[in-house]
């Protein structure tokens, strides 16, 4: 397992951007209403939803990867 982190913003029902590899440590979904949140407070409120290794997900987090790259795949909406 790689310590890698797949995005995921939905649009939609059943349409999702994706960013990542298919075998991440991590997935992180977040819908398109909710991409202004800060990504921490996400997390903390249930609107970011993540599964895979923890640790990862929180280092991610603290270290501002998550935000950076949820804002990237955001431009592409």
């Amino acid at each position: 397992m790689t310590s890698s982190i797949q995005y995921r913003i939905a649009k939609a029902k059943k349409e999702e951007l994706v960013e990542g590899p298919d075998d991440a440590a991590v997935v992180v979904t977040l819908g398109a209403g909710d991409i202004a949140l800060d990504p921490n407070v996400a997390y903390m409120t249930g609107k970011l939803k993540a599964a895979g290794n923890t640790g990862v997900l929180l280092r991610a987090l603290a270290s501002g990867e998550i935000a950076t790259a949820l804002t990237a795949l955001a431009s592409r909406l």
